[in-house]
């Protein structure tokens, strides 16, 4: 059997920088603001940055954490520690100085790359406040008024003096080359929306050889310009976006913050093809006046990170006028990636599921006890293969509890499969909730509420209820002007679907809380909607 992957296929990230400035070196790699770099000058700033770790004491395995929005600084500090044998661990732009500070205490990271004006927060701040400055050996911030006691992102890259450049260089290429594909790339911490955040490790070769796959699948080609809305913390954001990018000579554009408006900007200014996103972003954008902007440079629109409804392909499609849209699956365990929906696939697939396993991955359905159910028959999701990260760092307990001994990982996620192996997500195992005796799915009943005209967005969640245990409420983003009749809705709900799916409340709302991820923070929704029952 021929193999899936080509002969120059590198076997880690960093070998991927080099290999796209050797095929496409005059090509757009970047572009952030009024910073352009081709391929070849995006290795000079990661060498760069790799010499200035060497100077710094970085030794092969060190970790180096980056709280920042995304940019090219954020991508060549990244790709550099990579080539300097480093272990890169991202902090999500959402967290709060303890959170952030559970990050760098439990990865041990030696440095910390970050800003001190996004969004008026001045993260290093944050640290300070928490107690935690002296959790690094050192704070480098790449843009941002000066706070004491830190480094200069300018000052950091000046490291590597004329006099040492060449042995510095010399340093670099030989931990470059020593890297292998099973060596640790990365430790991406959970979201912690069920707990303290976890850490996961991952692999250089895994993220290489699922994210060729990935492009293939989905249709990502050489020239093709992609507005990255996913933050680079994320493994949407680090992996199908910035090492996709890589292996294809694909132009990466960051942008720091989701609005629908700036979106629309840049997607008009720079000819943007590829727009990646969950449902949310699409919906938001759908939701605003899109009459100011040429949008129709958008070819590929690759979704998930939660249930899509069929109404949102066809409406991607038929009002935002994109050729291709494709839906997939995955989680931070699995290197980002399960599955996906084939860029040809019959838009039946698309609409209805998260596409098949990419090559090398398997995976099964099981019940409560572990048995695995028949085809088309809901269950939890186990995925094994070559993505399973190395495990949780420093957090042997809660690995064996997510990856058993035969190398499943446990999703927490239920779904099924069709007799063609299509998944096909229905819930997270932790948002069901139980009416009367009754298995409630949020997404089952967002999926139809959002057939309603006057429902622009909903996020559904479990309240208690004296009688039936709990019920469902709604919380409603309504349609761009539209009103919604929160007694007619619940009324329409109960022509529309069984009763003990139908929300008994309705809370009309002017946005859903999201992580910068773009997912609905559904215990945000779960305690408002206890506070507002009380």
């Amino acid at each position: 059997m021929s193999s899936p992957y080509p002969p120059d296929l590198p076997a880690t990230i960093a070998g991927a920088v080099t290999r796209a400035a050797e095929l496409w070196p005059d090509d757009e790699a970047i572009v952030d603001r009024e910073t352009r770099l081709t391929f070849s000058e995006l290795l000079e700033q990661a060498d760069e940055a790799a010499r200035a770790f060497v100077a710094s004491g970085l030794e092969p395995g060190d970790r180096v954490s980056i709280w920042a929005p995304n940019s090219w600084q954020w991508v060549a500090t990244a790709l550099g520690l990579y080539a300097a044998g480093g272990v890169l661990v991202p902090i999500s732009t959402r967290f709060k100085g303890t959170e952030a500070a559970h990050v760098l205490r439990t990865s041990g990271a030696k440095y910390l790359f970050t800003v001190t004006d996004f969004l008026d927060t001045n993260y290093v701040a944050m640290l300070e406040e928490a107690g935690a400055r002296d959790l690094v050996q050192e704070v480098i911030v790449f843009e941002g008024p000066e706070h004491a006691g830190t480094a200069r992102h300018d000052e950091f890259r000046a490291r590597s003096s004329e006099d040492d450049r060449a042995d510095h260089q010399e340093e670099v290429d030989r931990r470059r080359a020593a890297l292998s594909a099973d060596d640790m790339s990365d430790i991406i911490f959970t979201s912690g929306t069920t707990g303290a955040p976890k850490g996961a490790m991952l692999r250089h070769g895994a993220s290489v050889k699922a994210y060729w796959s990935w492009s293939q699948t989905v249709g990502l080609r050489h020239g093709d310009r992609y507005l990255l809305v996913y933050p680079l913390f994320h493994t949407a954001g680090l992996k199908s976006g910035l090492v996709a990018s890589l292996l294809n000579g694909v132009t990466l554009i960051p942008h720091p913050v989701f609005d629908a408006e700036s979106v629309m900007e840049r997607i008009q200014a720079e000819r943007v093809t590829m727009l990646p996103g969950p449902p949310a972003i699409y919906q938001t954008i759908l939701n605003a006046d899109r009459s100011k902007f040429d949008t129709s440079s958008l070819r590929l629109a690759v979704t998930g990170a939660a249930v899509v409804p069929v109404e949102l392909v066809i409406a991607m499609r038929e009002e935002m006028g994109i050729e291709s849209v494709v839906t997939g699956y995955g989680l931070t365990e699995m290197t980002g990636i399960v599955s996906m929906c084939r860029h040809d696939d019959d838009p039946e697939i698309i609409a209805h599921t998260s596409g098949r396993p990419i090559p090398e991955l398997e995976v099964k359905i099981v019940d409560h006890e572990g048995n695995r159910l028949p085809t088309g028959e809901p269950g939890e999701i186990l995925a094994r293969g070559f993505t399973v990260m190395i495990g949780y760092f420093n957090n042997p307990e809660a690995t064996a509890e997510t990856v058993d001994e035969e190398g499943w990982l446990h999703t927490g996620d239920v779904g099924f499969v069709d007799e063609h192996d299509n998944i096909t997500i229905t819930d997270r195992i932790k948002d069901m909730f139980i009416v009367g005796g009754f298995n409630a799915y949020p997404a089952e009943i967002e999926g139809i509420m959002l057939e309603h005209p006057d429902v622009a967005q909903v996020a559904i969640v479990g309240v208690p209820d004296q009688r039936m245990g709990e019920v469902g409420m709604a919380f409603v983003v309504p349609t761009l002007g539209h009103t919604v009749d929160t007694d007619a809705l619940i009324a329409w709900c109960r022509e529309t679907m069984a009763n003990f799916k139908v929300p008994r409340y309705v809370e009309v709302v002017s946005e859903l809380p999201l992580n910068a991820s773009g997912k609905v923070l559904k215990f945000e929704l779960r305690d408002r909607g206890k506070d507002l029952l009380a």
